[in-house]
């Protein structure tokens, strides 16, 4: 048998035919393969790290997959896929044709239930328990693996409430390290706090109080103590409720000092920790910098202004405003409902609420969206980062079911900037005053304006709701382009031969339409070609087709955008070339006219 233990793991079995006293070897060795290949590769690398013993111990006590274990939101899985037959291709995570860098049933038995937004993982266990109860086997064991700030989710909470009236042979791990992306927030977490610091007295447990047989905290790095009560709670019947305590980047001391940037950190030296620094001159800005920088530079003229962000602070740019106005920019944690809610009740008061939410994680507020925003026509501005595809994160966090989820609801302005500069112009734009709310989408990574914070931050221009921009004229054939995608369109454009047939037009607004321009392009033009980086099924080109079909318009209308299955993981720029809508097709597809 070699010396290194991880090499002859290929799964949980031969996991458990070692001794105990060699899982401290087996850690070490996870671990450190952990390391050197997110250090090449990329990823997810603090949440792994802290729950590496974790991890171990769950697979040696239970019997997995007959024993079912999930894991919330999936960015502490990797040593789990590691250990359940991925060892060998795990340096394929996150790419084009590789492994998911979250759990996916269709990749794994040992996955037990796909995840990627979080606190789904109590009531997807519950509903597991409860249907081996009626089938009759009330041995399996359901294990939810769940971190701090995602157990302040309400959807968590529900499933806890749930849980606490069922017999369901339930586990819920609280994996405590008082970090998510950024630092846990909210009165949950500060209970949480003196709980681990034995300021609370244990006749006040709350978890206690919702009839689970609540065992710790313990320490989630004694691989030994772990066992042991993994062990003892496996003999119990019922809801569980084991709180662990871990440090998010063990074993990586840079990764432990700053857990925010060890998040995931890009590539860095597997030795040192270094993050390799990627230089920045004359590089366009991130457009959730041109959000956080304007927002922070309108705030300081205007009192009214408010930002709200459910548990990213970092990844919004919003912690910009967080450190001048503490009181005026909150972080709700992982709360996108109340986030949504808590912006319309604002509203009503008269302040001018920008409301940042990922594009994919807005989808957990729709009915907020619609209830307490729209049908009160509160003008909330809907801040959507990480719109359209986002890459190696994949299908649980591409946002382009934006335009057509927006698209459909009253009252509803629905806009996409082609650049910094609009994007920073709608959003003072919006602060001027809006009569209905206002849903702002944009994309990760940066924009197409090198020094872009020297030259137009502050110089802002109102637009005009509803209008539409011609970039280019052309004899032929019009391009109607919603978002930053556009600007594919213009370098394609001038790549080929014949580029006076072709006329450019940005439609920002897919809501509301600027019908007076369509009208004079269906008029003139046969050929029409519309592209989003959305769902082609009832976004933006569904809004042309629809506005043809209304007024008789015959002039042929080609649709490009995302098409209609999920897409996986892999670059932007390898996913546009899936959806054929990348430099290099649109310049085909333009040379065949």
């Amino acid at each position: 048998m070699s010396d290194n233990l991880l090499s002859n793991i290929n799964n949980p079995t031969d996991l458990r035919l070692l001794d105990e006293t060699q899982l401290l070897q087996v850690a070490q060795e996870l671990r450190d393969f952990i390391i050197d290949v997110v250090s090449v590769k990329e990823g997810h690398l603090g949440a792994s790290l802290g729950v590496v013993e974790l991890t171990i111990a769950l697979h040696y006590v239970f019997d997995t997959p007959n024993d079912l274990l999930i894991w919330d939101v999936g960015h502490q899985a990797y040593g789990h896929k590691i250990l359940t037959g991925r060892r060998e291709n795990f340096h394929t995570n996150r790419q084009l044709g590789g492994i998911s860098g979250f759990p996916k049933r269709s990749e794994s038995i040992y996955d037990a239930f796909g995840v990627g937004h979080s606190s789904t993982s109590i009531s997807a266990a519950l509903g597991m328990a409860i249907a081996s109860n009626l089938k009759g086997d009330n041995n399996k064991q359901h294990i939810a693996v769940i971190g701090d700030a995602s157990i302040a989710s309400g959807m968590a909470f529900e499933g806890l409430n749930h849980a606490g009236v069922t017999d369901a042979n339930l586990l819920v791990i609280l994996n405590d390290n008082a970090i998510g992306i950024d630092p846990s927030v909210g009165a949950l977490k500060q209970y949480l706090t003196a709980v681990k610091e034995g300021k609370n007295p244990r006749q006040n447990n709350m978890i206690k109080s919702l009839n689970f047989n609540y065992s710790g905290p313990i320490d989630g790095h004694d691989i030994f103590a772990v066992n042991k009560e993994l062990k003892r709670l496996q003999k119990i019947k019922g809801p569980k409720f084991l709180h662990v305590i871990t440090t998010k980047g063990k074993g990586l001391q840079q990764a432990e000092d700053d857990q925010v940037k060890y998040h995931a950190p890009g590539k860095f030296d597997a030795n040192t920790g270094e993050i390799h620094i990627k230089s920045e001159e004359n590089l366009p800005p991130k457009y959730q910098d041109v959000f956080g920088l304007t927002v922070l530079d309108l705030a300081k003229a205007n009192e009214k202004i408010i930002g709200i962000t459910p548990a990213m602070p970092s990844g919004s740019s919003l912690k910009f405003m967080m450190d001048a106005f503490p009181k005026r920019a909150i972080d709700v944690g992982i709360a996108e409902q109340h986030a949504v809610t808590l912006a319309a009740g604002m509203a009503t008061q008269g302040m001018i609420v920008f409301c940042n939410i990922y594009s994919t994680f807005l989808q957990r507020g729709y009915d907020q969206v619609i209830h307490d925003v729209a049908l009160q026509n509160l003008p909330v501005i809907f801040c959507l980062d990480r719109a359209g595809l986002v890459g190696e994160d994949g299908a649980t966090h591409h946002g382009v079911f934006d335009l057509a989820y927006l698209r459909c609801i009253p009252n509803m302005i629905v806009y996409a900037p082609m650049n910094e500069v609009a994007l920073q112009n709608i959003l003072y734009t919006a602060q001027l005053g809006l009569n209905h709310p206002i849903a702002i989408r944009y994309p990760r990574g940066r924009g197409v304006i090198a020094n872009w914070q020297t030259k137009h931050l502050g110089k802002y221009k109102k637009i005009e709701i509803g209008k539409s921009i011609c970039i280019k004229e052309g004899s032929a054939i019009a391009v109607l382009s919603n978002g930053t995608i556009g600007n594919n369109v213009t370098l394609a454009i001038a790549k080929i031969n014949h580029p006076k047939t072709i006329a450019h037009y940005d439609f920002s607004f897919v809501k509301p339409l600027d019908k007076n321009a369509l009208h004079s392009i269906f008029a003139k033009f046969t050929t029409i070609i519309t592209i989003e980086d959305g769902v082609v099924k009832g976004g933006f080109g569904s809004a042309i087709l629809e506005f043809a079909s209304e007024n008789n318009y015959t002039s042929k209308v080609t649709v490009l955008g995302i098409p209609d299955e999920f897409i996986e993981q892999g670059s932007v720029a390898e996913l546009q070339q899936y959806c054929k809508i990348d430099v290099k097709s649109l310049e085909i597809l333009f040379s065949s006219y």
